[in-house]
């Protein structure tokens, strides 16, 4: 393989992770797998029921297997281990019931205040709850195979997974333990399997966090003095959601990230100027942090759910229409300047809000790809867009759309786009009829 091809391949087949979702491919069988473990549900033939369930749910990389569920049966039971995060779920099922716990901290090691929060959360649960035994703080599931179907055991699960695995984020970005009058980080359980993230993806990471903050600075200046407080939300808003989903960043920042997104679209006692204000204080914050800060704010781990609920596509169109009208309002009274960044901000809002099927996704994040080249370009990423140039990379940019919809091909037979339709002749013309393909997709499975 020559110099260039190596290149080329390590380009396209870029590793880093993006977004608070699952970075990976389900089984290729896992329909099958899902009615069979149905069928088996039916019969009453439970081990075998929850091993094809479990098995429709285990997600790859590469059509390499991630690990993320395994399973070790015997003739009369079947244990699993399965991993969301900084959650490590320890399983057990029997003909009769399944037990599933994940330990979240060491009973000695939690202050009241830890105590507080966990009796607060049991009261916000469904399927699970938390309780202590003499060594651990648990999370637990139980539930009696009696009336089971795979659709009745993947919410259970889905509850214990996520919750599992927010609570021991929160616990350790909110809590500190007191040891000798000193503060000290919380110690959580059933984290070996964690891994670091590679010391040059964070330093491309951090270096970026300090550049988007300080053109956001420098672009806030350039609005008009008049009337720019829509324009200024679009900015602050966008930056927020492009660290959340290009950066990935977890723990504290993550948590302090969704709760400024939180307040400021459900706080409706306080005026969007103030809210700007806001958020403009909260990413000087953010500027402040040390480097030393900021990469332990990330790990690489193994994840089984979604975290973002299933969104309607007819939603997500008429946010994509909404936008555009947007757009044309900003255009037809000359603020050109902030338009570049809403067409950003369509996309990192979709991503940041609706769960989207993988091949939607994929399709979204294509098109982020264009949109932040020199990010992912230094990422060691395939560069779609030139912005010295100010050229788009017409061919790779089709090929990587066509990847997606041949990947896609078993589950929605009917999916096509008009790639002809797409504008070339720049990164906003480009964004624009980019966004006009993607309102027109067919859906429909097989």
């Amino acid at each position: 393989m020559s110099w260039f091809n190596f290149l080329q391949e390590t380009q396209e087949n870029c590793s880093v992770s993006f977004g608070r979702g699952i970075n990976a491919s389900i089984a290729p069988d896992e329909e099958e797998l899902f009615e069979l473990s149905s069928e088996a549900f039916e019969k009453k033939d439970i081990l075998n029921a929850y091993e094809l369930f479990f098995q429709s749910l285990i997600n790859f990389s590469q059509n390499k297997s991630n690990q993320n569920i395994i399973l070790n049966k015997t003739q009369t039971e079947l244990h699993f281990e399965m991993y969301q995060g900084l959650a490590k779920i320890h399983g057990k099922v029997t003909q009769e019931s399944l037990y599933a716990e994940i330990n979240i901290i060491k009973t000695v090691d939690a202050s009241v205040a830890i105590k507080r929060y966990i009796l607060e959360r049991n009261y916000q649960l469904t399927y699970v709850n938390y309780f202590s035994d003499t060594e651990f703080i648990k999370l637990k599931l139980h539930q009696d195979n009696i009336s089971l179907s795979p659709q009745k055991i993947f919410f259970p699960l889905r509850e214990l997974a996520l919750n599992g695995d927010f609570d021991k984020e929160h616990i350790k970005s909110e809590f500190k333990e007191i040891r000798l009058s000193e503060f000290k980080e919380i110690r959580l359980e059933d984290t070996k399997y964690l891994q670091k993230v590679e010391e040059s993806e964070l330093k491309v990471k951090y270096r970026y966090l300090i550049l988007w903050i300080d053109e956001l600075e420098k672009k806030v200046l350039t609005l008009p003095s008049n009337d720019n407080t829509g324009m200024q939300s679009f900015l602050y808003l966008n930056i927020l959601f492009k660290i959340d989903y290009l950066l990935s960043i977890k723990c504290k920042i993550r948590h302090s990230l969704a709760k400024k997104v939180l307040e400021y679209f459900s706080n409706e006692y306080f005026t969007i100027e103030s809210k700007n204000e806001e958020l403009k204080k909260y990413l000087l914050e953010l500027r402040e942090l040390t480097y030393e800060t900021f990469n332990k704010s990330f790990y690489k781990a193994k994840y089984t759910f979604n975290p973002i609920d299933k969104s309607s596509y007819d939603d997500i169109v008429i946010f994509i229409n909404e936008s555009q009208n947007k757009i044309r309002w900003y255009k037809h009274n000359r603020y050109s300047q902030v338009i570049p960044t809403i067409y950003e901000y369509i996309a990192f809002y979709s991503l940041y809000n609706y769960g989207m099927n993988a091949t939607l996704k994929d399709l979204f994040h294509i098109l982020v790809e264009v949109q932040n080249s020199s990010f992912f370009k230094d990422l060691g990423c395939s560069a779609l867009y030139d912005e010295a140039t100010q050229k788009l990379s017409k061919r790779s940019i089709l090929k990587k759309i066509k990847n997606v919809l041949e990947q896609s091909s078993q589950i929605y037979a009917s999916l096509s786009l008009d790639t002809n339709s797409l504008n070339f002749a720049s990164l906003n013309e480009f964004s624009n009829s980019y966004y006009i393909m993607l309102k027109n997709l067919d859906f429909e499975e097989v």
